[in-house]
């Protein structure tokens, strides 16, 4: 609850004070303190502002800066004391006294809200899976978490929500990474901000460290792979750097959880601590018993190192690190963000939200986001005056223009912290990183040894995946043949063994494939290669249209399109995103693999890998040729230059690819007992119904059934193709799930006389030229739902998904008929 939500007369506790750091600074120097009890006495007849009673005098607020101040009120301590244990004592008379409404808001303040902000590739989301357990997935490239994600753990008496933000290099607005990070900021406030920092690569991590510090937010950072600098043979003063900065920084090596305990130490006594200090390092006394008490109940002295940041010892708060600086710019660009910063500030209204000083260095950077806010602002045209002269005082004096003298100055504040405290030993500690790109992007070598990975792994996914595959087909026809066999005839047991194991058996005997290409897709990206993929693809992909960035979407399209689709997100221009996503869908996911397989088995089982690599290089031909269609024709915009991290090399842990490959496997098992079971009930019951009984054979029995009927309805569509009605029914059925085109020929092929004897690959009468052309048409033809969803969802309307759908079934129809009808010829 916050505290502009109390009505006039009531009381509440104050439970902790959100915003940026100097807003929290004044509203704690007025005496609202965590724990002491506040009360409402008058709203204005506006009602802004309200007067409030705090520590015996009077107080008013603004409504809005009163809503940055979480309470808890006497009706919200009632229900705690009957919900958590904790508080079981209290009874209903005595839970509105003071005291006792004091402790429900100190248990409540103990949930601390962690926000993990930090570039590509510095080990964010593994430090994010190492505390909360989670299973988000590590890639060694950029743009791997495309959306925030939440976890919880416990640790020293403290419940941490953590959330992993999207990986960005600033907090500008060039990407939507930067723009959707610098808006959970802002909006959510975090009572904590973790900078995870690739101490690798220092210099460039750090920038975004200066930007954090420009918000005036509550942060420690995280000196993340430390292992590697120690390795280098490179020594940093973490503790003198950390003092330079204001910040405490702490060498953590998240893999394998070193320093994960003190670092959060660190946020915990920031979080309680770090408001309540004064100028002179002085704690507010009931603020430092609290945290002395915390210390000795919670905290294990001997089983820890000395903590760079401990507020719970009068004589460690003396040597603190923690601080509040303003990033020297030089003395040009600081007279300009005073300035800019001193008309921003007549604006009282967005204080409690904004760091000034942040909002005038970024309105220098002519940041848009930060201008349209301004329009709303009653002295805008004095802003922005103020802004352009300042903007060109700055040109003149430095020779050009005011964002890149930001940036510089920023670069120059960098490099003067790492040269006291940053020592470079010359030792070259990239000699395998260089040798292995000098064979992986050789201009000569570099595409085939790409093609060379891309057939290994579908060999792989065939040839490894047969043994454990025909394990399980065994074992869903000995399920069907001991119900057929147990149970008495009728129409239960038609739906279990022709509907349900006929269906969800027949997809479910590919899920070795399917978590074999996914553990070979999982290595590539974990090790770097897959950012290598697309350094040497990049040329390729300019003359599609596209950008070298469209790699790595379109290779994640192998294993599932919809996050595929997503990760376009990481493409600043929106010409090259929205392409990307368009001919996403023609990279064939790990869903049509199982029809792949069915008809390769049965049809080209002496070819079975050349085949399935000649489908999956069609889809990756097409996807060529209307890149450069949609880039000339359809969308508009200019090129962006190619500009992509190349991270060093980097051996992944086998539990890492292990994790997320069974993470993979455990969504594919979720659909078979979801969507495909019901699918496939519903596929047999059309195929039952009406009147089961009332036919000679089964064919004719199914012919005239309702599944029949709409298969002979789109029959004329497809006859030219090569497809029957049976064959239709499977495309129609494909729709919401590619997986479901198998379930449903499952069911509709089960009550064949051979069934029991052969697989399903052999059951459907039908040509090789026929399977092939049926491959091509499930290739390319309409995405599955979810995947419509996310091109909604991405390129920003449903205009796009239905062109996707439509122009997919359209080519298609247009390129399965071609095939089938000169291989009629030919053949």
């Amino acid at each position: 609850m916050r505290l502009s939500e109390l009505k006039t007369g009531e009381k509440g506790v104050i439970v902790k004070v959100l915003g940026h750091g100097g807003f929290r600074k004044r509203i704690v120097e007025m005496g609202f303190i965590k724990g002491k009890t506040v009360e409402v006495l008058l709203n204005a007849p506006l009602k802004d502002p309200i007067k409030y009673r705090l520590l015996g005098y009077e107080v008013s607020l603004r409504r809005q800066e009163a809503y940055m101040i979480e309470v808890i009120s006497e009706e919200e301590a009632l229900k705690q004391a009957s919900e958590h244990p904790d508080f079981s004592e209290l009874s209903e008379e005595v839970v509105a006294q003071e005291e006792q409404m004091k402790q429900v808001a100190l248990g409540k303040r103990r949930v601390i809200n962690v926000a993990l902000v930090g570039n590509p590739n510095c080990g964010k989301t593994s430090l994010f899976n190492i505390v909360s357990g989670s299973h988000e997935h590590v890639g060694n490239y950029s743009g791997v978490t495309v959306d925030a994600k939440e976890g919880y753990f416990d640790f020293e008496g403290y419940r941490f929500r953590i959330v992993d933000l999207p990986g960005t290099y600033s907090l500008s607005t060039y990407t939507p990474e930067e723009v959707y990070v610098r808006r959970h900021i802002i909006d959510e406030t975090p009572d904590v901000i973790v900078n995870v920092v690739d101490s690798s690569n220092l210099e460039r991590n750090l920038y975004l460290t200066t930007q954090l510090i420009d918000m005036n937010v509550r942060m420690a950072v995280a000196l993340n792979m430390y292992d590697e600098l120690e390795a280098s043979g490179n020594t940093l003063d973490y503790r003198q750097l950390s003092r330079l900065f204001g910040v405490p920084m702490i060498p953590t090596v998240s893999k394998r959880g070193k320093g994960l305990n003190h670092l959060f130490h660190v946020v915990i006594n920031l979080y309680e601590g770090a408001d309540f200090l004064d100028k002179d390092g002085n704690m507010n006394r009931e603020v430092a018993r609290e945290l002395q008490d915390w210390h000795l109940k919670h905290v294990d002295e001997k089983g820890h190192e000395e903590h760079l940041e401990e507020y719970s010892d009068e004589q460690k708060i003396k040597d603190r690190v923690y601080r509040h600086i303003h990033i020297n710019h030089g003395a040009d660009i600081e007279v300009a963000i005073e300035a800019v910063k001193k008309v921003i500030s007549a604006n009282e209204d967005i204080r409690h939200k904004y760091s000034t000083r942040f909002l005038a260095i970024k309105l220098l950077e002519f940041d848009g986001e930060v201008e349209q806010m301004v329009n709303f602002l009653s002295n805008k045209e004095e802003i922005l005056q103020v802004r352009d002269k300042m903007a060109k005082k700055i040109a003149a004096a430095i020779g050009e223009d005011s964002e890149s003298a930001i940036t510089d100055a920023k670069y120059a504040f960098i490099s003067g912290a790492l040269a006291e405290t940053y020592t470079d030993n010359k030792i070259e500690k990239k000699q395998v990183t260089r040798l292995l790109d000098a064979i992986v992007t050789n201009r000569y070598i570099g595409f085939p040894l790409f093609f060379l990975f891309m057939f290994l792994m579908f060999q792989l996914t065939f040839v490894l995946g047969e043994y454990p595959m025909e394990a399980i087909e065994w074992g869903v026809e000995e399920l069907g043949e001991w119900l057929r066999h147990t149970m008495a005839d009728g129409t239960l047991k038609d739906l279990l063994v022709d509907g349900i194991i006929g269906g969800v058996g027949g997809v479910i005997v590919f899920l070795p494939n399917i978590l074999i290409l996914y553990f070979c897709i999982s290595f590539m990206e974990d090790t770097g290669y897959m950012a290598r993929a697309a350094f040497i693809m990049d040329k390729v992909m300019h003359k599609m249209g596209l950008h070298g960035k469209s790699f790595i979407p379109l290779v994640m399209g192998f294993g599932c399109n919809v996050p595929a689709i997503m990760a376009c997100r990481t493409i600043e221009n929106r010409k090259n995103r929205l392409v990307t996503i368009l001919i996403n869908p023609l990279m064939s996911c790990s869903a049509r693999l199982p029809i792949y397989l069915v008809m390769v088995g049965a049809f080209f089982p002496n070819n079975a890998a050349f085949v399935l690599f000649s489908i999956y290089l069609t889809g990756i031909f097409l996807a060529v040729v209307l890149a450069r269609i949609f880039s000339k024709t359809l969308v508009k915009g200019d090129d962006t230059p190619f500009v992509m991290e190349l991270p060093p090399y980097r051996m992944p842990t086998l539990k890492a690819i292990c994790r997320h490959t069974w993470d993979k496997g455990a969504q594919y098992l979720k659909k078979m007992g979801g969507i495909i079971m019901i699918a496939s009930v519903v596929i047999w019951f059309l195929g039952y119904y009406p009147d089961h009984d009332a036919y000679e054979t089964e064919a004719e029995q199914q012919e005239n059934s309702y599944i029949g009927q709409i298969g002979k309805a789109v029959e004329p569509l497809i006859e030219p193709l090569g497809f029957d009605w049976k064959l239709g029914i499977g495309i129609l059925s494909g729709v919401g799930a590619k997986e479901l085109v198998v379930s449903t020929l499952g069911v509709l092929y089960t009550n064949d006389a051979d069934a029991d004897m052969v697989s399903l690959g052999e059951r459907i009468p039908i040509t090789p030229l026929v399977a092939f052309c049926y491959m091509l048409f499930v290739l390319i033809y309409f995405p599955c739902i979810a995947s419509l969803v996310a091109i909604r969802q991405e390129a920003g309307g449903w205009k796009w998904a239905i062109f996707a759908g439509v122009y997919t079934t359209v080519l298609a129809w247009l390129v399965t008929f071609a095939v089938y009808q000169l291989g009629s010829l030919l053949l």
